[in-house]
């Protein structure tokens, strides 16, 4: 198996843990602030994702050298966690599974200023039709809508969320210093923690813990576990084996998932004028994998 075909598997774990999130986090999203939320996730996923490195050959003490750079890192994911369970609070899930749809776009612009990593036009055509499909469902399938881009509060607040994730992915390939994933995962998790207990202290002390929803836990369970420990390995063992657009293509799968995860919950399937913009976003994902071989040699970075 080569090392692009197991990042794809890699991202294709990701976008279906990925996707519990926003069907879990939007029941949740009311009943806890976001930073407090997401504190008590990566504390969690730093035990997880500390513990594997370990076991799994240890953490060498020059994987901290230049700790900065979690810092960055973490700043950029605490961000878009942050404004993801904020944006659940009013955008339905396959709405806001959407609008996440729009960063393989943001994430090839960073992946040229950082890296230089060129964009084919296959890709460029692919990355359109997601944009156009997201696009769709983000406006509930409503032209008028469409039309006057009237967009939901929650949306644009989860979109500004989206961008720091777009930023985060080519700024792994920007800052490993051949660190093992699941090592470059801790620092990076660790330095999350930092930042949501440094910015988040009052939400966290006003929260009371022990009158918190069933739904509450199960959600910072499953995001601790699955959308956070699980994902960021997978995420950044991708990032390091694949271009950062053909990395992000596969947040095009994550309305389909979504939809799964509603009809799974007994929440129902969206309606068929929006599955049209859904559909749209599967097609853009095949045309962005599509003669992997040629995309893989036209998207390496330039030297």
């Amino acid at each position: 198996m080569t090392p692009a075909l197991r990042g794809h598997l890699a991202m294709l774990g990701f976008s279906g843990l990925v996707a519990g999130s926003f069907a879990l986090g939007s029941m949740a999203a009311g009943e806890i602030s976001p930073t407090a939320l997401n504190a008590v996730r990566f504390v969690i996923a730093a035990v997880l994702v500390g513990v594997a490195a370990m076991v799994t050959g240890g953490i060498p003490r020059t994987a901290f050298h230049a700790p900065w750079r979690y810092l960055f890192l973490g700043a950029a994911m605490g961000l878009y966690f942050v404004l993801m369970f904020e944006g659940l609070k009013t955008a339905p899930p396959v709405s806001a599974s959407a609008v996440f749809t729009l960063t393989p776009i943001m994430s090839g612009v960073f992946g040229y200023l950082l890296m230089r990593q060129i964009t084919t036009s296959r890709m460029a055509l692919g990355l359109f039709v997601g944009a156009i499909g997201a696009l769709w469902v983000i406006f509930r399938a409503d032209w008028s809508a469409f039309r006057d881009f009237e967009i939901g509060r929650g949306e644009m607040i989860y979109f500004w969320g989206c961008m720091a994730h777009a930023f985060y992915t080519p700024l792994v390939r920007k800052l490993n210093r051949g660190e093992r994933p699941v090592v470059f995962s801790f620092g990076t998790t660790a330095a999350v923690v930092i930042v949501l207990l440094v910015a988040g202290w009052g939400d966290i002390r006003a929260t009371d813990w022990g009158d918190l929803p069933v739904i509450v836990w199960i959600t910072i369970i499953y995001t601790a576990i699955a959308a956070t420990a699980m994902t960021f390995v997978l995420l950044q063992y991708a990032s390091l084996r694949l271009p950062s657009a053909k990395v992000m293509a596969y947040t095009y799968l994550t309305p389909s998932w979504v939809i799964c995860w509603q009809i799974a919950l007994g929440h129902g399937a969206p309606r068929g004028l929006v599955l049209v913009g859904v559909v749209l976003t599967v097609v853009a994902l095949l045309m962005l994998l599509k003669n992997e071989e040629t995309a893989s040699t036209e998207t390496a970075p330039v030297k």
